[in-house]
């Protein structure tokens, strides 16, 4: 039992080949992926994808470097496109000071508003941050004291205070492929530290593969490469941390279950 909590299967990069893709993740043991938002006009071929595979679910949002295509997008207009029952999580969103493909105060401006659609929603932030620690501490603590919200910092690459301050507030963080790269070795200590119901696994594909397959495209089967790096970290079996993140995402992305999608359709009654 494996989950992919973020990766990005309408891309480009699997057209054509999305029926072999699925099949390979299924073998590997794969039973849930998350097909992240990334740009709110994809929105409709994402669930398209979702309708066609009930284990697919999807997050609707818009990534920091695209914040400059939406420079009026509201709360309200990300909380419309959750009524499906198939979108349980607002994202991707968050900063990029790496990139800086959209200029930094429509980034910042995007995220505050993925935010109070998480609160008034209850579904969980899938939080984007590069090189934006300090902003990303402050603008999420600020919005935290004023109403409580859940999420997960996906791909987690950041430093140590950002991963504390993630957890002082309840959320989690992802393992991406890059906890399997020689040159991660920081990465590796912050995952041996965090506590184990806080961790998910990702491929965050076709981005990031990880060894053994670092170069290629990657896909949600390479997951279990990231979850047996991650159980070496850990010291434990590979099943055991297969099943601690498979429960990790099912309890943090409730809506993926039927009771906590009756849950969600009462809020919104």
């Amino acid at each position: 039992m494996l989950v992919d909590s973020h990766c990005h299967l309408d891309f480009d990069d699997f057209e054509g080949e999305t029926a072999e893709i699925i099949k390979r993740a299924r073998e590997c043991g794969v039973n849930m992926i998350l097909n992240a938002g990334n740009n709110i006009k994809e929105l409709d071929n994402q669930l398209a994808l979702s309708e066609q595979y009930p284990f697919v679910y999807t997050a609707v949002g818009v990534h920091p470097h695209n914040a400059e295509e939406y420079p009026d997008l509201t709360a309200d207009e990300i909380i419309a496109k959750t009524a499906h029952k198939k979108v349980i999580g607002i994202g991707e969103t968050g900063l990029d000071y790496y990139y800086d493909y959209s200029p930094r105060d429509l980034q910042i401006k995007l995220l505050k508003e993925h935010i109070k659609a998480a609160q008034q929603t209850g579904l969980p932030l899938i939080i984007h941050n590069r090189e934006s620690d300090d902003d990303m501490i402050n603008i999420l603590g600020e919005a935290y004291k004023q109403q409580a919200f859940q999420g997960v910092i996906h791909c987690f690459s950041s430093s140590e205070k950002l991963a504390k301050f993630a957890l002082s507030i309840g959320f989690y963080l992802s393992a991406s492929g890059m906890i399997t790269f020689n040159k991660c070795s920081e990465l590796r200590d912050i995952f041996a530290q965090i506590p184990l119901d806080r961790i998910l696994v990702e491929t965050d594909s076709p981005f990031l593969a990880p060894i053994p397959e670092r170069g290629h495209r990657n896909e949600p089967a390479f997951v279990r490469y990231t979850a047996e790096k991650l159980a070496q970290i850990r010291e434990l079996p590979f099943e055991k941390i297969a099943q601690i993140t498979s429960d990790n995402f099912c309890n943090l992305f409730r809506k993926a279950s039927d009771k906590g999608r009756r849950e969600f359709e009462c809020q919104q009654k």
